[in-house]
């Protein structure tokens, strides 16, 4: 199949004559597995051009790549080639198997006589084995109108053995004059609806070289939440807003493009390649049987948000026990999990805020609808099969509200006495929402509204994990501005889980 690496034919598809490097938006790979990776990259001399297709002319153009255990491809140990076909914006996804587990390879792509920046990636643990220890960051919100992505500069050169992020890869809002001054080509003012303007979008996030290095530096593995598509997006339901037509099946065309393009620019398997206005994003990696990561899906399969979306203290529809966000199927899924991983830690990569964050420091509840306050009852089931599974470790990590929390996951939050079955880390955006403060107000709000709430911070930056066979640390790694270049990082907080033991520790 073009693109992918499982495709053969004899038709050689030599590059044609290219107007610049075609690897302008750098290279990745992902979705780790004992015996290989997924390798990306889309040829796009041009990532801005208007029509969406980077500069590339629409005919196929075979892409040869190289797997080596050595930086300098002394020691190449695979070596193969895809064709990048205009379907797909010239993107390929080659899915390489064969390799050694838990080990370092380095990679790269050859089109025409163009050859890509060197890559570098790692492959998980044997399935059975009990390896010592998991490092990895987790990241989320992204605008790039909001300021510089120096965070990714730092993580890059953090000690990880791959990076999830958890959604907001890319807003569809226009992008007019951003916090760094700089004032985009009007081809960007206008929101994303099709296509061609969402691949812009993300030929205009993927040229950061921040984000660059990032990819190129370790897998990735990655999911959506609801900007990649439109703001709260809820299943067949577009956002009340001010889109000239609020027909379902206009929003699954708009869906289907968004699908595309984020297949287009991520590097996911062939097992996520969109159907039409539908993705298999919710799947489960593993890393020996030290941890299970079940990467969720808390948009395609969700009910339209409670009450109109937003905020409530009144509302009783949020506790309909008919109201699901991750759909039946889902929901067994994830529980089924939790009966038969025999994983020591099971991680949720999870969109939007599980824990409920009360906004009212008085006895009424105020809440958001989006996330899973919204749907209690789903949150219930959930975390009781948790706890009557008796599932050793569960940990949630999530992305969505642009600050940090640590807090404990309770069976029941309306019940004062319900137990703690879980911790969940929340983290804050790369840039979204601009500079942050430490606590402020909001943050002492929520920590007198919210007793299970251990740490609050609303800077920006990115949670860096180590996780062993003791405990789990969350050292949350913060930067004083994003709106100029250049900031320092450092580790405002560290929070802990001790195996066998639910919920958070200062």
């Amino acid at each position: 199949m073009l693109g992918t690496g499982l495709w053969t034919s004899g038709a050689a598809y030599a590059a044609p004559t290219l107007s610049g490097d075609p690897f302008s938006l750098g290279v990745a790979s992902g979705e780790p597995l004992p015996d290989g990776v997924v390798l990306w990259t889309r040829l796009a001399p041009d990532p801005f051009a208007m029509d969406g297709l980077g500069g590339m002319p629409q005919v196929p153009v075979r892409v040869e790549y190289e797997v080596a255990a050595d930086e300098a491809f002394r020691h190449v140990v695979k070596r193969g080639s895809v064709v990048a076909t205009p379907e797909l914006a010239h993107s390929v996804h080659p899915e390489i198997s064969g390799l050694q587990p838990d080990h370092v390879y380095y990679y790269r792509f050859r089109a025409g006589s163009y050859i890509s920046p060197v890559g570098r990636t790692r492959t998980t643990p044997p399935a059975l084995s009990k390896p010592n220890d998991l490092k990895f960051a987790f990241a989320s919100c992204q605008a790039w109108q909001d300021g510089y992505y120096t965070a990714y500069d730092h993580m890059a050169e953090e000690n990880l053995d791959f990076i999830v992020h958890l959604g907001d890869y890319i807003y569809e809002s226009g992008v007019r004059t951003n916090r760094r001054g700089v004032t985009t080509d009007p081809k960007f003012h206008t929101e994303t609806f099709a296509l061609a303007r969402y691949r812009l979008q993300y030929g205009l996030y993927k040229s950061e070289e921040p984000l660059k290095k990032a990819h190129a530096r370790f897998p990735w593995i990655v999911t959506f939440d609801d900007h990649e598509v439109e703001n709260n997006w809820a299943g067949d339901i577009s956002q009340a807003d001010t889109e000239p037509d609020q027909d379902p099946a206009v929003f699954r065309q708009r869906r289907a493009d968004a699908f595309q393009a984020l297949y287009e620019h991520q590097p996911l398997r062939l097992a996520q390649r969109p159907n039409g206005p539908s993705i298999q994003a919710y799947r489960r990696l593993s890393y020996g049987r030290l941890a299970d990561l079940a990467m969720l899906d808390t948009r395609q399969y969700r009910d339209d948000q409670p009450d109109g979306d937003g905020e409530s203290a009144t509302s009783t529809e949020r506790f309909n026990p008919q109201r699901t966000i991750l759909g039946a199927e889902q929901r067994d899924w994830v529980i089924r999990n939790f009966s038969r991983s025999p994983a020591q830690w099971q991680i949720l990569g999870n969109q939007c805020p599980m824990g409920q964050t009360d906004k009212d420091t008085g006895p009424a509840e105020l809440v958001w609808l989006d996330p899973w306050d919204g749907y209690v009852a789903d949150r219930n089931r959930l975390l009781a099969a948790a706890d009557d599974r008796g599932v050793r470790n569960l940990v949630v990590i999530t992305g969505d509200r642009h600050q940090n929390y640590a807090w404990d996951l309770k069976r029941d939050y309306q019940d004062p006495e319900s137990p703690t079955v879980g911790s969940e880390f929340v983290g804050t955006s790369i840039t979204s929402g601009g500079d942050g403060v430490d606590v402020g107000p909001d943050g002492e709000k929520f920590l007198a509204a919210n007793p299970h709430m251990k740490f609050f911070n609303s800077q920006r930056g990115y949670c860096r994990v180590h996780v062993d066979h003791e405990r789990w640390t969350t050292d949350f790694r913060v930067l004083p501005y994003v709106q100029q270049a250049g900031a320092p990082v450092s580790t405002r907080a560290t929070v802990v889980v001790e195996d066998k033991v639910p919920g958070v520790q200062i």
